[in-house]
Protein backbone atom coordinates (compact mmCIF):
# COMPACT_ATOMS: atom_id res chain seq x y z
CA UNK A 1 0.00 0.00 0.00
CA UNK A 2 2.84 2.72 1.01
CA UNK A 3 4.67 1.79 -2.35
CA UNK A 4 1.52 2.42 -3.85
CA UNK A 5 0.55 5.36 -2.55
CA UNK A 6 4.37 7.50 -3.19
CA UNK A 7 4.31 6.24 -6.55
CA UNK A 8 0.64 7.83 -7.13
CA UNK A 9 1.97 10.91 -5.25
CA UNK A 10 5.75 11.10 -7.19
CA UNK A 11 3.53 10.63 -10.66
CA UNK A 12 1.04 13.05 -9.50
CA UNK A 13 4.07 15.66 -8.89
CA UNK A 14 6.08 14.90 -11.89
CA UNK A 15 2.57 15.19 -14.37
CA UNK A 16 2.17 18.55 -12.49
CA UNK A 17 5.29 19.94 -12.78
CA UNK A 18 5.26 19.00 -16.71
CA UNK A 19 1.40 20.58 -17.06
CA UNK A 20 2.75 23.57 -15.45
CA UNK A 21 5.96 24.40 -17.61
CA UNK A 22 4.40 23.24 -20.49
CA UNK A 23 0.60 24.79 -19.88
CA UNK A 24 0.14 26.48 -17.26
CA UNK A 25 2.04 27.45 -14.33
CA UNK A 26 -1.70 27.46 -11.72
CA UNK A 27 -0.71 23.76 -12.04
CA UNK A 28 1.80 24.40 -9.40
CA UNK A 29 -1.05 24.60 -6.68
CA UNK A 30 -1.67 20.94 -7.50
CA UNK A 31 1.65 19.90 -6.72
CA UNK A 32 1.74 22.08 -3.44
CA UNK A 33 -1.76 20.28 -2.27
CA UNK A 34 -0.13 16.73 -2.90
CA UNK A 35 2.78 18.22 -1.34
CA UNK A 36 0.49 19.07 1.60
CA UNK A 37 -1.73 16.22 1.72
CA UNK A 38 2.10 14.31 2.39
CA UNK A 39 3.02 16.45 5.45
CA UNK A 40 -0.37 16.21 7.12
CA UNK A 41 -0.31 12.56 6.49
CA UNK A 42 2.98 12.36 8.08
CA UNK A 43 1.03 14.08 11.43
CA UNK A 44 -2.27 12.36 11.28
CA UNK A 45 -1.34 8.89 9.85
CA UNK A 46 -4.27 9.35 7.70
CA UNK A 47 -4.26 10.11 4.03
CA UNK A 48 -7.03 10.68 1.40
CA UNK A 49 -5.21 8.37 -1.43
CA UNK A 50 -4.88 5.55 1.07
CA UNK A 51 -8.72 5.81 2.03
CA UNK A 52 -9.31 5.65 -1.85
CA UNK A 53 -6.60 2.89 -2.16
CA UNK A 54 -8.47 0.49 0.39
CA UNK A 55 -11.74 1.31 -0.93
CA UNK A 56 -10.55 -0.25 -4.79
CA UNK A 57 -9.04 -3.29 -3.09
CA UNK A 58 -5.66 -2.12 -2.68
CA UNK A 59 -5.15 -3.55 1.16
CA UNK A 60 -1.93 -4.97 0.72
CA UNK A 61 -0.83 -3.77 3.74
CA UNK A 62 1.74 -5.63 5.92
CA UNK A 63 1.37 -4.40 9.32
CA UNK A 64 4.57 -4.96 11.40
Amino acid sequence: MERSLRGIAGAFILISLLLAHFVDARWLWFTAFVGANLLQSAFTNWCPMMWILNKFGSNKCIKS
